[in-house]
């Protein structure tokens, strides 16, 4: 097993594995005259730089397992995207700018990359929102961090609103199990439509942590009267109408058919709290990276209370 990166962040994190230092971005030396049997790309956004290591790696490597995202996908307004659901377009195919807007397209010009050099041995995984430990982005840690600290919070919509979310556990032994069976092909990979509530995430935070905490569901209209955000504010959550209404509805049959498995959510809450513990005491006196601050939750809450008794 080997390990290719540039050898600047965590560069001692797996001393059993070999290291090889280099820059996917114009510096593929140290993998030339080498031969695996499968290359998993977890970090490619740009398609140029993803030709660049498939091409390199096509006569070394058996199988491609390039890891995209459903953000590929052209229309989240559809409720029951599949793999064959068509993904977004750039208009300038040479622009390498990841914003918003482009992040999806350049994702599906990257899984064309991939198959393209790699005909008939590339898998494209598309996850959904990875959760889990280690989930430095907060989009999912947010929550059993907040309810595990008790008393009011303050949650979005209702309690029946559904969500997807893959644990970061469940979506690596989907991988492995592809790169084990050579299972090529393309596999959206999220917890199935329709089986996961808010409420169950939320509740699940509360009984795993042991915390007293109490919700608070402020309407859909209240959040967008005062500018808390779906996704960023309030994690996990999207609204079940308008442009990202097919969000929470993403089709996984696919990846199912092939052996994808899930977790109970209340094991992916507590190994999110166990791996919080031990975060340095620093990083958690900062500002979370989604989510609420207690000011701004404390405030929302008032005007709630104020409005409706």
């Amino acid at each position: 097993m080997t390990l290719f990166t540039r050898g600047r962040t965590n560069a001692g994190l797996f001393p059993d594995i070999e290291m090889l230092v280099g820059d996917r971005d114009g510096d593929l030396e140290a993998l030339k005259g080498r031969s695996w049997d499968v290359c998993i790309d977890t970090s490619g956004y740009v398609p140029r730089i993803v030709t660049d290591s498939a091409r390199l790696l096509a006569g070394s490597i058996g199988q491609y397992i390039f890891i995209s995202s459903i953000s590929v996908f052209a229309d989240f307004t559809q409720k029951g995207l599949n793999e064959s659901s068509a993904v977004g377009i750039m208009e300038d195919e040479t622009d390498e700018k990841i914003t918003g807007l482009t992040y999806g397209p350049l994702k599906a010009l990257c899984e064309q990359a991939a198959e393209r050099e790699m005909r008939g041995r590339a898998t494209t995984i598309r996850p959904g929102l990875i959760v889990g430990p280690m989930d430095r982005s907060d989009r999912f840690t947010y929550w059993p961090v907040r309810i595990a600290k008790g008393g009011e919070v303050l949650t979005p919509d209702s309690p029946d609103i559904i969500t997807q979310v893959i644990d970061v556990n469940d979506l690596a032994m989907f991988i492995v199990r592809c790169a084990e069976r050579n299972i090529t092909g393309t596999f959206n990979t999220t917890s199935p439509a329709e089986e996961l509530t808010m409420g169950e995430i939320f509740n699940a935070c509360r009984l795993v942590s042991g915390s007293d905490a109490t919700f608070t569901y402020v309407s859909k209209k209240f959040m967008e009267d005062h500018e808390i955000a779906a996704w960023s504010d309030m994690p996990v959550y999207v609204p079940l109408d308008g442009e990202d209404a097919g969000h929470p509805y993403i089709d996984v049959t696919k990846a199912l058919r092939q052996g994808l498995t899930f977790r109970p959510i209340s094991e992916t809450i507590r190994d999110t709290l166990v791996w919080w513990a031990t975060v340095p005491a620093e990083r958690k006196k900062k500002p979370m990276r989604a989510g609420l601050s207690s000011e701004r939750e404390g405030k929302f809450l008032e005007y709630w209370h104020n409005k409706n008794g």
